[in-house]
């Protein structure tokens, strides 16, 4: 490192002297090694110039530190967070993996039928499958849920375009993302309805007629306790088509089935309150959307299904070519339904944690803690859905409790080779292995070695 004992332009070091000294270990790519190394030592002169200290090599260190650190790389999250925004939400399956790479990597029929060589729709597959595992009339993909919620209400037809929405349900979401204002970007007029806590059907009722569709929104992060009410999607349903109008609904996490039959004898009870996509489309909906990279354990992407004639409309709509989704994406979401169409639902990476047994998960930490410090403890504990699914709702978990300060154990464990991404709660780091997949557990009794060696 080039250390400046006195503040003295001559001693600031060439680019290519600085970059050839900072490059070596790295494996960034040289120009970006050079850009930060130039900046590094512009802010160097400034500080000279200024009168104060200033390291040139220190200041790029830093800043290529901070690089490497947002370079893409695979983790492994032991938060206990099932659907953890900041780690990429649902893990996808090997086979859904690997669907997606052999389509990324290599010319695909994407738009081309194989059998007249003429141009065809990248939708249509999705097209079968999406009313095979939800029972809609049709529906297709978009790529996130709130460009499936703009596509949808940019495609309501009428003239004024105002759409009913329970007060209740005016959300905000993670990275400010507010419903009154996708609404606005959509074109359609927002009318509000009943009040935060009550919306009854009689609410709609009073503007039905006046309205040219009514929306409901499951609330994402939140969920309104005690003295509280709600219309039905039925009754909702029933009223918007008395008045000859959709009726939209945005279930939000995409969990297909309230039954969730995949579960088998497994506790179900967290999902207690969550809507399904089937039971949404059998209570009459016009027009259904949903996550892919949440409940429904797929990529991300924004799900839209329902009526044959909704969803052309959203399908013919200009925004749907701008919202659309690339082959690779959409090989992953077909993966994805296809393990629903075979009943292999356990197959998903979120659903065989949210599946896992306690006693399992138990008997995998003592595995994994086999022969390390007598300090850690393996203590009770909840595991969250995450990403705004059943909020409130967890999950009994076994949580692997590590002696030492959080702080340098977290860094510790996130230092390693792959990064081992625990929690920090009251002082302590816990490890919740029903976020881990079995196959990382010996990548996680390796990183707890290193750390706590």
């Amino acid at each position: 490192m080039f250390i400046l004992l006195r503040m003295d332009l001559r001693d600031l070091p060439s680019v290519t002297t600085l970059a050839d000294d900072i490059a070596r270990g790295s494996t960034l790519p040289r120009p970006v090694i050079t850009q930060v190394c130039q900046e590094a030592i512009d802010q160097t002169r400034e500080a000279i110039q200024s009168g104060r200290d200033a390291d040139a090599g220190a200041l790029a260190a830093a800043a290529l530190a901070d690089i490497e650190a947002a370079r893409p790389r695979s983790v492994i999250n032991a938060t206990g967070v099932l659907l953890h925004t900041n780690l990429g939400r649902a893990r996808v399956s090997h086979s859904v993996a690997a669907a997606s790479s052999t389509i990324q990597s290599a010319a695909s029929n994407v738009e081309i039928d194989l059998r007249t060589g003429r141009r065809s729709s990248r939708s249509t597959y999705l097209r079968v499958l999406l009313p095979v595992v939800t029972g809609s009339e049709d529906g297709f993909a978009v790529n996130n849920n709130a460009g499936a919620l703009l596509l949808a209400l940019a495609s309501i037809p009428g003239q004024a375009r105002q759409v009913a929405v329970s007060r209740g349900e005016l959300i905000e979401i993670g990275g400010s993302f507010r419903l009154p204002d996708l609404m606005a970007a959509s074109g359609v007029q927002l009318v509000e309805v009943g009040t935060t806590n009550r919306t009854r059907l009689s609410d709609y009722a009073a503007v039905a007629a006046s309205v040219d569709a009514l929306l409901k929104v499951h609330p994402s992060n939140y969920r309104v306790e005690g003295f509280q009410e709600e219309a039905s999607y039925a009754d909702l349903a029933e009223l918007a088509h008395s008045h000859g109008i959709p009726f939209l609904a945005d279930v939000g996490s995409g969990l297909i089935d309230e039954a969730a039959p995949w579960l088998a004898d497994s506790d179900r009870r967290w999902l207690a309150g969550e809507p399904g996509v089937k039971q949404t489309i059998a209570d009459g909906a016009d027009l259904v959307l949903f996550s892919g990279d949440k409940l429904l354990g797929g990529p991300q992407a924004g799900i839209i299904v329902g009526t044959h004639d909704a969803v052309e409309r959203a399908a013919r709509h200009p925004i749907a070519r701008a919202v659309r989704l690339d082959g690779s994406r959409i090989a992953a979401v077909a993966a994805t339904l296809e393990s629903y169409a075979h009943h292999r639902v356990d197959n998903l990476p979120f659903w065989a944690m949210a599946g896992a047994s306690v006693t399992d998960i138990n008997e995998r930490a003592h595995e994994v803690i086999r022969g390390l410090s007598p300090g850690i403890r393996i203590v009770d504990g909840r595991s969250i859905p995450g990403a705004g699914s059943v909020p409130g709702a967890t999950i009994p978990t076994k949580l692997i409790e590590l002696p030492g300060p959080a702080d340098g154990m977290w860094s510790g464990l996130a230092a390693c080779e792959p990064p081992v991404i625990a929690s920090r709660r009251e002082a302590h780091t816990l490890l919740d292995l029903r976020s881990v997949l079995p196959d990382d557990d010996a990548n996680v009794a390796a990183a707890l070695r290193r750390v706590l060696s």
